[in-house]
Parts: C-alpha cells; sequence; structure tokens
C-alpha cells in the first residue's frame, strides 16, 4: 500500500498512527496539495489527503474510510468496536477530534491562505471557528473525566484515542497561543500517553 500524505496533516497522522499501531506494511509518499495538486488529483479529485492506494491501483480518500478499512486488514491491535454503543461511541469521538480540526484550519487559514488581501481577511471569522475548537474541547475533556482512555471502561487504547491525540497535538503545533493544556490537563496526560508510545512518537509534525 502506498499513501499519499504531508507531514503536517493531522488526518494523515491519524492514518500514520493506525498503520503502525496495526503493524501494517506501506510506504509513504509526501504530497504538497497546494504547489503539486496535478499529482494527488490522479487518485483523489478533491486534490486532498489522505489518499491510500492499494496494491490493486484502486484509492480510498477520507481518514474515517481509511481507518476503517485498515482496522479490518489485521487482528492486532483491534482500534474500533465490531457492534454497538461503543462502536457508535468510538467512532463519534472520533468525528468530534475531526470537527476541531476542520475548525481550527479553516482559522488558520483564514490569515495563512497568501490569495487573500489584509482586508479580506475576517477577524469575526476565526473568533467564530476557535468558538468551536474550544466548545470541541470541553466536550473531549467531560468524555474522557477521569479514565485513562476513552471507550468501553478506559483500559484499551481506541481510535478514539488516536483521533483525539492527533488533535490535540496539531492544535499545540500550529497554535501554541491556545494553551488548552493549561485549561485540560485530563487531555494534556492523554497526550502524553498517547505520545510515549512508538506509533506517535515517530509522527511528530513537521513543517
Amino acid at each position: 500500500m502506498k499513501l499519499l500524505g504531508s507531514l503536517t496533516s493531522p488526518f494523515v497522522r491519524k492514518v500514520r498512527v493506525v498503520l503502525a499501531e496495526k503493524k501494517l506494511d506501506y510506504r509513504l509518499e509526501t504530497v504538497d496539495v497546494w504547489g503539486d495538486r496535478a499529482t494527488i488529483a490522479l487518485v483523489n479529485p478533491l486534490g486532498k489527503v489522505p489518499c491510500l492506494v492499494l496494491d490493486d491501483g484502486s484509492a480510498l480518500v477520507d481518514s474515517r474510510v481509511i481507518v476503517e478499512y485498515l482496522d479490518t486488514l489485521s487482528p492486532v491491535g483491534r482500534l474500533i468496536p465490531s457492534l454497538g454503543r461503543e462502536r457508535a461511541e468510538v467512532r463519534s469521538w472520533e468525528a468530534m477530534a475531526d470537527g476541531v480540526l476542520d475548525a481550527a484550519v479553516l482559522a488558520r487559514m483564514e490569515y495563512a491562505f497568501s490569495g487573500r488581501t489584509e482586508l479580506q481577511r475576517s477577524p469575526a471569522w476565526v473568533e467564530r471557528q476557535l468558538g468551536k475548537v474550544w466548545a470541541g474541547l470541553d466536550a473531549m475533556s467531560l468524555g474522557l473525566g477521569e479514565k485513562t482512555y476513552f471507550a468501553g471502561n478506559g483500559i484499551h487504547i481506541s481510535l478514539a484515542d488516536i483521533a483525539v491525540g492527533c488533535c490535540l497535538a496539531w492544535l499545540r503545533f500550529r497554535f501554541p497561543e491556545l494553551d488548552w493544556a493549561g485549561r485540560y490537563p485530563q487531555l494534556a496526560q492523554l497526550l502524553d500517553r498517547l505520545e510515549a508510545r512508538p506509533s506517535f512518537a515517530a509522527t511528530q509534525p513537521q513543517g
């Protein structure tokens, strides 16, 4: 398998962590979706990463689709429960983490996108998106509570923790001024536990 992605994307990192946790072999091909859109568009018309190219040349897009597929390839370290409420819980926390990232990316791009002039940038839009970030962090902090991990009895790592961990690490990487760790110490402790794992240690955002 070949994974098209970047070293900064938290969505790509989520896939890379899952690949490592599942002990699956793959090749990472870094792609600049801004400067080399034509390359990624050959396999994903949306021009977005991550994109997983399978052995037969077909491609899977969207991190949530990709990680669900990867979890079926090996019984090692099952990350998504197969049935019932616990499965829905894990996927819901993944969606929450991804939603926080979507809002944070929109906030960052309002100022980082070179196609906008200063007069075109909207502080009100950034404030709205960061409001979503804080609301999502509130929910994640409440959901984790005093547990070690999110799902079930909180003993075993799941996709929920991986998604939340990638989200928190990216916020720390791109928005250090938010200091979410000071407000949510239990989330900071979760990230510390995750980043002690080889899968997280080997996929730190770069760039």
